[in-house]
């Protein structure tokens, strides 16, 4: 009996620490599912914030009837459009608490991803943010691609000190990610910049380690507006924010240009795989050095010169097998232990 009590002790004492944001703009198809899986978390957060930016579809009517059903206490703000990075920080302005997670109006989460990842921040003073594979979903729900079938790539994430992998361009999914509140009260989202959560990342390696944790508890939605997409900008983006924090990294001219290397083959490898060849092979020929080693980049050509006629067939039966792999995890079931790394 006493055990029960101390849980629900605890449980009841995180809930107060943990303070939820969701931007919003535009995603009306997908914004209460977003809030959905923010009410049907294990552990509730103390308060959501819903801050739509400007949203010009039917997100604001569909969020205010949402809200009516939240189990906690929430909030909605409505203005003009300001941008994300503006909104984040709007959201954190407005929070309180010892953690702080935003989740972007066209994402979920799994039902147990703010008790796990506030736990692991419990266990790991020295972290100012725990993150997570993610699983990628399309417009209709399914489940076409997982972070942890990317080892090598955009899914090669590491526990501890960041700076290396973020410099290789590869970053947590922003909707994995729980913050520690009092190091986020050290930066801020720069609101100038396209690419707001890599160069947030980048100024947060500075101040203590990443806390991974292998299991999937979030997923990010890829669709035909995504920013994402757009994989000239996002690098662009990425090496104009290594640049700007180059002092306070401690970085030399070479190991910014071996950072744009790497970075470049690594978006070069996503332009492959979205179709965009001539954009794959004019990065990679130029920044050939960010390969991991020549078999990776023998490899890489190789793939290059493969018919997109069968690139397309072995990506349709890829995506059925992954939509089949992780399709349990939508029903919020524990991670396999197969699919760990």
């Amino acid at each position: 009996m006493l055990g029960k009590i101390g849980m629900a002790n605890e449980v009841e004492h995180n809930r107060s620490e943990i303070f939820v944001v969701v931007p919003s703009y535009n995603h009306a198809p997908f914004v209460e599912q977003c809030l959905r899986s923010i009410f049907d978390q294990t552990l509730h957060p103390k308060k959501l914030l819903v801050i739509d930016d400007g949203s010009i579809d039917s997100s604001p009517k569909i969020i205010e009837a949402s809200l009516k059903n939240c189990p906690f206490d929430c909030e909605m703000i409505v203005r003009e459009n300001r941008g994300l990075s503006f909104t984040l920080n709007q959201g954190f302005a407005l929070s309180a608490g010892k953690y702080f997670a935003y989740l972007g109006s066209d994402d979920y989460w799994l039902p147990n991803l703010l008790a796990e990842r506030c736990r692991l921040l419990e266990a790991r003073t020295d972290a100012v943010l725990a993150y997570g594979h993610s699983l990628v979903v399309d417009e209709t729900n399914k489940i076409v691609d997982c972070s942890v079938d990317h080892p090598s790539g955009w899914g090669n994430f590491t526990d501890g000190n960041a700076l290396k992998m973020l410099l290789a361009a590869s970053a947590p999914v922003s909707s994995s990610v729980v913050y520690r509140r009092s190091a986020l009260d050290q930066v801020s989202w720069n609101e100038s910049a396209r690419l707001e959560d890599y160069e947030m990342y980048l100024s947060l390696s500075r101040l203590g380690s990443f806390a991974f944790d292998p299991q999937i508890l979030s997923a990010w939605r890829r669709h035909s507006y995504n920013t994402s997409r757009d994989c000239e900008m996002m690098l662009s983006e990425v090496v104009k924010a290594q640049r700007r924090l180059a002092s306070a990294l401690g970085l030399s001219e070479s190991a910014l240009d071996s950072a744009r290397d790497r970075s470049a083959f690594l978006y070069a490898r996503n332009a492959l795989a979205s179709g965009a060849k001539l954009l794959a092979f004019r990065l990679a020929l130029k920044h050939w050095r960010g390969a991991n080693s020549p078999t990776d980049f023998a490899k890489f050509f190789l793939r290059l010169a493969t018919p997109m006629f069968v690139v397309n067939a072995g990506r349709k039966i890829k995506r059925n097998g992954t939509s089949q792999r992780y399709g349990q995890l939508q029903a919020g079931f524990a991670v396999p232990d197969s699919f760990r790394k």
